[in-house]
C-alpha cells in the first residue's frame, strides 16, 4: 500500500476544520476514565496482586509479587545485557542532563528588606517523595528515565521511585534499569499505565505511596492521573508525542521532511505537523517523506503514516508567516523545531511551545536524548501555561517573613484598617490595642 501525506491548506479550511487540527487524543478523557476506574479500585483494594494481574492482562507479562521490585541481580543482569558503548552513551546523556538541571537549582533561601526592618523572601525545599514513570508500550524509554529521575535527584527528593511496565519476559527493560542506576535511583518497580498511578497514589505492599507522580504516558495514564488528582499530585500533563516543524521559505525541504517524521513514529496517537508558507517546500517535503519511510521498520512506518495522513498530522500550508505563528501559538506544541537560514528571527513571535529547537543542526532526536534540557514536556496545549519538567517540579517554595518592632509599628495600623474593612475582628485585634496589652506595652 502506498502511504501518502495529508496537506492542510489553512486558506481553504473552515474555523471548525482548523480547530480539528488542534485536537489531541487526550482532549476527551471520558472514555479512558470509564476503563481506568475499575483498575484504580482494584489496586487500592488488592495492592500488589492487582499489579501482577494487570501486567498479565495488559502487558502479556507474567511474574509474581516477590519480583515487582528490581533486585540487585536485576541491575547486574541489565548491565551485562547492554553493550559497553551504549552504557557510555547513557552516561554521556546523563552528564549533560545533570549539568543542565543543576543550573536550575535555586538558592536555599533569599531575603530582601522590602521596608526598613521588614525582611521577606522565600525558602526552597524538595518535595517528600515522587514516582517517575517511564512508558514502554511502543518501545522502551531509558531517555525518559534519565530525564525524570535526574532532576528529582538534583532537587534532593529523599524518596524517589521509578515505575515502568514489564516486558513480555516479565522483566524490566535493561536500559531503563541502567539509566535509573546512572541517575542515582535503584528503587525501580514493575507497574504500567493506570495501575502505576494508582500504586503511587495509594501505595501497595511493595511500592511506597508518593505525594507526586511525573512522566509521560498513554491517555489511560493521563486519565488515571486526572481521576487520582485528589490523592496524588499528577504532575504535568504529558501524553502522546506531538510536534510542529516550522519551515520558512529558506529551509531545506528534505531536512524538513526528515525531521517531521521524528515524533510521528512514536505511535498512531501522536500529532505532528510540518507548517510552512512555501507551497514548493510543502510539495517537496510531501514527496520526500515516503522515501524516508522506506528506510524505517514496518512498525514505525505504520505509526508515522497513520499520523501524517490524518487530521492529527501532515503538512499545514499557510498564507503568511503570521498565520503560521498564530497556528503554532494556538496549537502550543510539545516540540517545535524552526528550520530557516535565519532561525533566530522567529522565536520572538512564538509564545506557546514547550521547547524551541532552532536550525537544521538541532533535530528533535538530539534534544530527546543528548542536549540536556528535559524531553518530558507539557502536551495537549498545556504549553500555554506549563513549563518543561525540571528541578522546580520536584521542589516547592514557602514564603518567609520577619519584622522588627519598628516595622511592625509601621504596618500594624494599616493592617488594622484593612482587616476592619474586610470584617475580620481577630485580624484587627492581633495588630491593635490587645496586642499592646499582651506585650505589656513594650
Amino acid at each position: 500500500m502506498t502511504q501518502s501525506v495529508a496537506l492542510h491548506d489553512l486558506s481553504k479550511m473552515s474555523v471548525a476544520e482548523r480547530d480539528e487540527l488542534l485536537m489531541r487524543v487526550e482532549d476527551d478523557l471520558a472514555p479512558f476514565m470509564e476503563k481506568v476506574a475499575p483498575i484504580i479500585k482494584a489496586v487500592r483494594e488488592e495492592g500488589d496482586a492487582a499489579l501482577v494481574r494487570f501486567a498479565k492482562q495488559f502487558d502479556g507479562s507474567e511474574f509474581d509479587q516477590s519480583t515487582i521490585a528490581a533486585s540487585d541481580q536485576d541491575f547486574d543482569d541489565a548491565y551485562a545485557a547492554l553493550d559497553d558503548e551504549f552504557i557510555e552513551v547513557l552516561r554521556y546523556a546523563a552528564d549533560n542532563i545533570r549539568r543542565f538541571h543543576e543550573q536550575q537549582v535555586p538558592e536555599t533561601q533569599w531575603m530582601m528588606e522590602i521596608r526598613p526592618g521588614a525582611h521577606v523572601g522565600e525558602r526552597f525545599t524538595p518535595i517528600d517523595s515522587v514516582a517517575c514513570y517511564s512508558p514502554r508500550g511502543k518501545g522502551s524509554f531509558p531517555s525518559v528515565t534519565l530525564m525524570s529521575l535526574i532532576p528529582a535527584v538534583v532537587a534532593g527528593v529523599p524518596e524517589i521511585v521509578a515505575l515502568t511496565p514489564p516486558g513480555p519476559d516479565g522483566k524490566i527493560d535493561p536500559a531503563t534499569l541502567v539509566a535509573a542506576d546512572i541517575s542515582g535511583v535503584r528503587k525501580v518497580y514493575k507497574a504500567g499505565g493506570a495501575q502505576a498511578v494508582a500504586a503511587a497514589a495509594y501505595g501497595t505492599e511493595t511500592i511506597p505511596r508518593c505525594v507526586k507522580i511525573e512522566g509521560p504516558g498513554s491517555p489511560f495514564l493521563v486519565a488515571a492521573k486526572a481521576m487520582l488528582s485528589n490523592r496524588i499530585d499528577p504532575g504535568m500533563p504529558a501524553g502522546p508525542s506531538e510536534a510542529i516543524v516550522f519551515a520558512d521559505d529558506t529551509a531545506n525541504a528534505k531536512i524538513a521532511a526528515l525531521d517531521t517524521i521524528i515524533e510521528s513514529e512514536h505511535g498512531d496517537d501522536s500529532s505532528v505537523f510540518l507548517v510552512t508558507t512555501s507551497k514548493d517546500l510543502a510539495d517537496a517535503a510531501r514527496a520526500a517523506i515516503p522515501k524516508y519511510w522506506a528506510e524505517m521498520s514496518e512498525e514505525r512506518v505504520g505509526y508515522s503514516s497513520a499520523v501524517l495522513n490524518s487530521m492529527s498530522g501532515g503538512i499545514v500550508l499557510c498564507e503568511s508567516e503570521q498565520q503560521a505563528y498564530d497556528f503554532i501559538n494556538d496549537y502550543a506544541p510539545e516540540h517545535l523545531q524552526i528550520l530557516s537560514k535565519d532561525p533566530q528571527r522567529h522565536p520572538e513571535h512564538i509564545r506557546n511551545a514547550s521547547e524551541i529547537l532552532m536550525g537544521e543542526d538541532t533535530p528533535g532526536s538530539i534534544a530527546n536524548y543528548m542536549m540536556g534540557p528535559n524531553c518530558v514536556l507539557p502536551t495537549s496545549g498545556a504549553a500555554k501555561t506549563r513549563s518543561p519538567l525540571g528541578v522546580m517540579n520536584f521542589m516547592k517554595a514557602c514564603s518567609v517573613g520577619e519584622l522588627t518592632r519598628e516595622a511592625f509599628q509601621e504596618m500594624a495600623p494599616k493592617t488594622k484598617i484593612f482587616a476592619t474593612y474586610e470584617g475580620f475582628d481577630a485580624h484587627a485585634n492581633a495588630v491593635g490595642e490587645l496586642r499592646k496589652k499582651a506585650l505589656g506595652n513594650s
